[in-house]
């Protein structure tokens, strides 16, 4: 079925002598903002690294990038979608192809010619390279997606530097496509960057920016573009009134330049911006309705009759099949208000989707009638257009089987665990509080683990070799017993233990060899949660994550982790940390139900962790470390809503932490976010000991732990894990000079950013002996009194 529109009307003609009345039928348009970009294989991950690796050319990474984009848009065609998203494809980041497109590539990272991104160029700003770092990467909203932070100072120019963008808009003709070109817009863009000289602000860079944005809308009507797709999901954060007047400034400056701008907000409530939206110089605004469904009536109100309105209503975030019956009814309104000028779409790309649904063989036929991947979402869009344009006949059967799973879903006992639900309501009121405040534990713990001054820690894995996702797939086919499986995680985790004795870490961990993913691992022992086989998303750059999809009310039918956390400390004398996934990062990591609040499946999640932390502490374990790097990702885009969510995540965090003696060390980790407007909420949880990334910041972000004047231990990452550079002693020790200027020596701990579960042996060998070098001349420099 092709989703173009005709524009609706009656006329008269004449035949035989009779006046005959013909209407010509409106098509609601159906268009995608986006499309998963690494393939229902992960077939662009494993061409990567490939390509990092030396084994595939240039030219055989970009042939690949070609099929993917060519696959794709075929796909997207055969569901009815009227256009082909162009620019959504990168081959490490969307946010970096604008940053390689309009030529703002940091000085560290040009190469001989200057400023044009060349992929070599593209992948040092990502990655790093010899002597060169990467550039920061953070989460793109509250999503579990990375994006590389642009860098902006005094000197910063821009140029078209890139001609991919052009290249792909080709390709999409060629196949015979009506590419739309999807672009990040200015103004998200520079707001979304950080500034690298002082004094300066990166906004100010808005009127150049806009020269080449106004350059590049050219060149695509040159080529035949009728629609381009500007992303300014920063309208979903608070702006205040000149950050607004600067948005209002950047679309007046483009006007008359390009093909037809779809203006596309997302991931939150813009309704505050209605009028300003509604009377800016753009052809369309694109809205999401799934995360903010009662702004739709503000923008059908006095919408300008040039203008389309885009209705996100297919969740672009989650694997929930669509109530079909219920998005109908909900655009009702708009279609007949609108008519031709209404476009159906998912809330946001589907990058954070897998990919299709048809590649899931084992699960059962009730869980799985009510998932719906990014293929499947293509269907729901043009399913949902096809019943406003013609009538809900024309897609009968695509209703009823909507209609069967959400009927399903909702009564299936599968999903109501009643001893849940009595347990979390009889939580007693001291639940979330430790035994005695932070400087007692502290006196406890010392005591107990006796440690050197800046004790040195990893942050939980090491690295995952091949041998060992060998012996854990082999073990999952059943191609070998588990006491051999067993037996070869055991060799690993000595193998572990071995070498951090070497290295001489103060506190152990034992490496993880036995856990897939860090959120994965545990889903895969609770009870209410369930596992696709190929649900891969992408995560940052060639890291591609499964997340679980929790279903049901969640429970701990056993231990998880104790077996093989003591089997590491009968190993050693040192500490062994046990080494959990916290209840936020859990729920924030999976795919999560939608039929109660979030707050309510993440106390189950608390209660069920809890259970571990107590045995881990009974089966004689000092240390225990429960990760939630995902804490600040999850906090909501306007602080209107921020201590509603800080209060049921830090309560969370410490239902969980809070079965233990003084004595018993809590740690938490926390990775590529920034902290600084939330550390009352993260001293709220009252760890004993926080670890946190901040190489690549060059420890900006613990500046504000310093300011805050942070209670507790911390730990700041001194070296980036995420990229193949290696620093050196010096500056590592640079790095925690800094830290020891804003947080009391006695306080610090040393540790990488994160685990070290994608790096390689050589590599972690030199870093942690590089590292524990760095804390022993502090320890030197600065004695304990």
């Amino acid at each position: 079925m092709k989703m173009e529109h005709f524009l609706k009307n009656t006329k008269a003609e004449e035949s035989h002598g009779c006046i005959i009345a013909q209407e010509t039928t409106i098509m609601v348009v159906a268009h995608n903002l986006g499309f998963p970009r690494i393939g229902a294989n992960r077939e662009l991950k494993k061409a990567q690294e490939s390509f990092w690796a030396g084994t595939i050319s240039e030219a055989e990474l970009i042939e690949v990038g070609r099929e993917l984009r060519a696959k794709h848009w075929a796909l997207q065609k055969n569901a009815g979608i009227a256009f082909a998203p162009v620019g959504d494809f990168a081959f490490y980041d969307h946010v970096l192809n604008v940053t390689a497109l309009v030529g703002a590539v940091p000085p560290r990272h040009a190469n001989a010619s200057g400023s044009t991104a060349d992929l070599k160029t593209y992948f040092s700003m990502a990655r790093g390279d010899a002597g060169v770092p990467a550039q920061d990467m953070t989460k793109w909203f509250d999503t579990n997606y990375h994006y590389i932070v642009p860098e902006f100072a005094d000197t910063t120019k821009f140029a078209i530097a890139d001609e991919s963008l052009f290249a792909q808009v080709s390709e999409a003709l060629a196949a015979g496509l009506r590419p739309k070109p999807v672009l990040v817009g200015p103004f998200t863009y520079l707001y979304l960057g950080k500034e690298k000289s002082a004094g300066f602000a990166r906004l100010s860079l808005l009127p150049a920016l806009l020269e080449v944005y106004a350059a590049i809308l050219d060149r695509l009507t040159l080529l035949g573009v009728e629609w381009v797709q500007l992303d300014e999901p920063a309208l979903a954060l608070d702006l205040t009134a000149d950050k607004l007047e600067l948005f209002a400034s950047a679309y007046a400056r483009l006007a008359k330049h390009g093909p037809k701008k779809l203006l596309a907000t997302y991931f939150g409530d813009v309704s505050d911006h209605a009028a300003l939206l509604k009377s800016l110089p753009v052809d369309g605004i694109h809205i999401d309705v799934v995360r903010a469904p009662a702004q739709l009536d503000s923008f059908l109100v006095d919408l300008p009759s040039t203008k389309v309105l885009s209705v996100g209503v297919v969740d672009g975030r989650n694997i929930w099949r669509n109530d079909i019956r219920a998005s109908v009814a909900l655009l009702q309104k708009a279609s007949s208000s609108l008519g031709e000028r209404l476009w159906v779409a998912p809330s946001c790309s589907l990058l954070h989707t897998p990919v299709d649904l048809a590649n899931e063989t084992k699960l059962d036929a009730e869980f799985r009638s009510w998932l719906a991947f990014s293929t499947q979402k293509l269907a729901e869009v043009s399913a949902i257009a096809t019943a406003l344009t013609s009538g809900e006949a024309a897609v009968a059967s695509q209703l009823a089987e909507s209609d069967a799973a959400v009927a399903s879903r909702k009564s299936s006992v599968r999903v109501n665990n009643p001893e849940v639900r009595a347990r979390i309501a009889q939580l007693p009121a001291n639940s979330d509080a430790r035994q005695s405040p932070y400087p007692v534990r502290a006196k406890a713990q010392a005591a107990r683990l006796q440690l050197p001054r800046f004790p040195t820690t990893t942050i939980g894995s090491f690295p995952q070799t091949a041998e060992i996702r060998k012996a854990r797939a082999d073990f999952k086919k059943g191609t070998i017993p588990e006491a051999l499986y067993v037996e070869k995680m055991k060799a690993e985790i000595s193998l572990v233990v071995e070498r951090q004795e070497a290295y001489g870490i103060d506190v152990f961990v034992h490496g993880e060899a036995e856990r897939n993913d860090m959120v994965e691992y545990f889903g895969e022992q609770l009870a209410g949660f369930a596992f696709t086989e190929n649900g891969w998303v992408q995560s940052y750059g060639s890291r591609c994550v499964k997340p679980p999809v929790i279903f049901g009310d969640v429970s701990r039918p056993k231990p998880m982790t104790v077996d093989w956390t003591t089997y590491a400390q009968s190993l050693t004398k040192k500490p062994m940390k046990g080494m959990l996934t916290g209840p936020v990062t859990v729920l924030q990591w999976s795919f999560v139900r939608v039929d109660i609040p979030r707050s309510e499946t993440c106390l189950q999640l608390a209660v069920a962790l809890r259970d571990e932390v107590a045995d881990l502490e009974k089966a004689g374990i000092a240390v225990i470390q429960i990760d939630e790097p995902a804490i600040r990702e999850g906090l909501p885009l306007r602080r209107k809503d921020y201590d509603a969510y800080l209060e049921w995540a830090t309560r969370c965090f410490r239902v969980n932490a809070s079965p233990v003696r003084d004595d018993t060390q809590i740690h938490t980790h926390m990775c590529y976010s920034e902290f600084n407007d939330i550390l009352p909420a993260i001293a709220a949880m009252d760890a004993d000991v926080i670890t946190i990334e901040t190489s690549r910041s060059d420890m900006e972000l613990l500046t504000g732990f310093g300011t805050f004047a942070y209670p507790n231990d911390i730990g700041p990452g001194v070296y980036d894990i995420h990229s193949p550079r290696l620093p050196n002693l010096a500056e590592m020790l640079q790095l925690l000079e800094k830290a020891v200027a804003v947080i009391p020596a006695e306080r610090l701990w040393v540790n990488p950013d994160c685990g070290l579960k994608t790096r390689k042996w050589p590599e972690t060998e030199n870093a942690l002996t590089t590292m524990v070098a760095a804390a022993r001349e502090l320890r030197v420099k600065y004695p304990a009194a």
